[in-house]
Formats: C-alpha cells, sequence, structure tokens
C-alpha cells in the first residue's frame, strides 16, 4: 500500500491536507472499479483499475479527454485544465492538458458521474492501447541509398568449466588459542 492511503473496500481513502475533496472524488469514480489517489504536483492523481483517469488540483476534479470525448466536454461547458508555465523566454505562459471539468452536478452524487466516469474512462484505455508508432529506418545525411539491414553477429564465446570445490576450500583456517 502506498503511502498517505489507507484501504477501504475499493476506494483507498487519501490522508492529508486536500484529502476531503479527493476521498469525495473517490467515492463518485467508485462504481467504475478500486480508485487509488496519489500525490503529485500539490493534488492527487486519480487510478480506477490501475489507469489514471483523473486530476484533482486546487479542490477541482478533472476528468481524462482525448479527441474522440473532447468535443463532448465542450458541447457541456465544462472547463479544461489549465496551469501557468514559464516558456524558453523566461515569460509566463498558460498550458492546458486534456483533462477537463465534469459538469457542476455530477458531484452531487456516482450515479451522475458514472457516464462522466465511463468517458474519461475509454479515453485512458484509448490512451494505454494506443499502438507505438511504427519506427522508421534514418537515413544518413547526403545519401538515398536505404540503409543497410546486414548484421555482423557476435562470436559466442564457449562457457568456462564449472570446478567443484570442496566446502571448505579458498578459507583460511582459525587458530584456537590454547589458554
Amino acid at each position: 500500500m502506498s503511502r498517505g492511503t489507507t484501504t477501504t473496500g475499493t476506494v483507498r481513502r487519501a490522508i492529508g491536507a486536500g484529502s476531503d475533496f479527493a476521498n469525495h472524488c473517490m467515492e463518485l469514480l467508485s462504481p467504475l472499479g478500486p480508485v487509488l489517489a496519489r500525490r503529485m504536483f500539490g493534488g492527487f492523481g486519480l487510478y480506477v483499475d490501475g489507469l489514471f483517469l483523473a486530476i484533482i488540483s486546487r479542490d477541482e476534479l478533472y476528468l481524462k479527454a482525448d479527441a474522440v470525448s473532447q468535443s463532448r466536454y465542450l458541447d457541456a461547458g465544462c472547463e479544461p485544465f489549465r496551469y501557468t508555465k514559464t516558456g524558453k523566454d523566461g515569460r509566463q505562459e498558460v498550458s492546458s492538458l486534456n483533462y477537463f471539468r465534469p459538469p457542476e452536478d455530477t458531484l452531487e452524487s456516482p450515479a451522475l458521474m458514472l457516464p462522466w466516469g465511463r468517458l474519461a474512462m475509454e479515453s485512458a484505455l484509448r490512451s494505454v492501447n494506443a499502438k507505438p508508432k511504427a519506427r522508421t529506418a534514418k537515413k544518413s545525411a547526403g545519401t538515398t541509398a536505404a540503409p543497410s539491414t546486414d548484421r555482423k553477429e557476435k562470436p559466442v564465446k564457449a562457457a568456462a568449466p564449472m570446478v567443484r570445490r570442496s566446502p571448505g576450500a579458498g578459507r583460511t583456517a582459525r587458530k584456537k588459542d590454547a589458554g
């Protein structure tokens, strides 16, 4: 069990500052499966069945979205998760992640949160199951030839023969003091 959580049924309760809201959000998402809260950047990350599903920042819940589900959040008037970061030029800029606040009424009960939780779960599953991009061979600068597929095989070294030693071999004998 991770530090800062206790187990109660399918929910690992968060402990410490900000944990009351985190525990409430965990209860809201518990119909989806076992919920775990982990501390992150002054807030919490919520996992359901091992999938990263939500962020809690400044006592606001943000559910995972992707290109498929983002329009549902925007149509419902949900706000994206935004944060301020320092750019390469030293100026402050606002960035956002693909996490959105669910509609306010969904924070009242697990039944109202369930469709939005499922939407976040689907986004998390699509993210995990996305196939990695196929790697293409890089061409050397200035050449148009295809990369070589010839590989040199390393010579196989023969294993050293096993040497059996007696249990006391290599140890120095202790001398007993005659007293």
